[in-house]
């Protein structure tokens, strides 16, 4: 089981990284993430320098020469993670945040593209996108991704709210060529908010933009509201509003709406064809991923 030690985590992100990838790669029998371009087209020669993946062994088995499967367009995957950042990412305000556990996170999917040979970019966002990097490919770029994940872990809160359907809508404009989105959030839970995110997602699978959500939550107090019976001051993150209050006199309804509000979010994710991913940091970070990238990859 990988730890997550505050400070550690942040001066060994890329080596926590390289652990958790290494002990879960063995598991899986093929690249949990493709190119888009998948659809098989014809044989021809094997030229040198040709990726060896593409060459067909069966066929070489058969008449000793070795032959390339070619596909409609050969193109390598682009994989833009987006995370969020406004100041629910920053709780719990002891131990690890929700903003670095997804950087953890983060830092994994970057080391597995990595391995593939396939481009990553990172976008960061809160009230608005406020950093969106090329998607690339190579060890310099993985290095500078990563980087960057380490000063996001370092950073303290901002105190600033979220916008994520604005967000996702420029993200959709700006990425021109095909992409897998992964997105970080805690998600709104403002049933106001739900359409325009929505609406956000969707504009990310009207631009054939496959989307990954991973939904950040602390489990014991968002999924159980799980207190002591005794009266507590709770202070929203964004908004600085407080509520003085017994947790056990709200429990009931708090749980009743927690549960509808992630009805919907299923629901709606399952229409679009979205995957949509429960991060309870209850969990290690490699569990979950292993879970996920599992279940993807017989899927495929």
């Amino acid at each position: 089981m990988t730890t997550i030690p505050q400070q550690s985590a942040i001066e060994n992100l890329e080596l926590i990284a390289r652990q958790v990838v290494e002990g879960f790669i063995i598991g899986l029998h093929k690249s949990p993430f493709h190119g888009f371009s998948v659809e098989f087209a014809e044989h021809r020669l094997y030229n040198t320098g040709d990726n060896l993946k593409y060459v067909d062994w069966k066929v070489y088995g058969r008449n000793d020469r070795m032959f390339v499967k070619k596909f409609e367009e050969e193109t390598n995957l682009r994989c833009c993670i987006a995370i969020d950042t406004s100041a629910s990412m920053f709780f719990p305000e002891e131990g690890t945040t929700k903003l670095q556990y997804s950087c953890v996170a983060a830092a994994c999917l970057f080391y597995l593209l990595k391995r593939q040979l396939d481009a990553g970019a990172l976008a960061l966002f809160d009230e608005e996108l406020y950093e969106l990097s090329h998607a690339r490919s190579g060890s310099r770029h993985y290095r500078m991704l990563i980087s960057e994940l380490e000063r996001l872990m370092r950073r303290s809160n901002s105190h600033k709210g979220t916008r994520a359907p604005e967000a996702l809508h420029q993200i959709a404009e700006r990425l021109h060529q095909r992409s897998l989105v992964i997105v970080f959030s805690d998600m709104p839970d403002n049933p106001e908010k739900e359409d325009d995110l929505l609406a956000a997602l969707q504009h990310l699978r009207y631009n054939k933009h496959e989307v990954l959500l991973f939904h950040v939550v602390g489990g014991r107090q968002e999924l159980e509201f799980d207190y002591e019976n005794r009266p507590y001051e709770f202070v929203d993150m964004e908004t600085n509003e407080t509520l003085k209050i017994n947790p056990s006199d709200i429990k009931e309804e708090y749980l009743r709406r927690m549960r509808a509000y992630r009805k919907r979010l299923e629901d709606h994710c399952l229409q679009y064809r979205i995957d949509l991913v429960t991060c309870d940091m209850q969990e290690p970070v490699e569990e979950i991923l292993n879970r996920y990238l599992l279940k993807r990859n017989k899927m495929m």
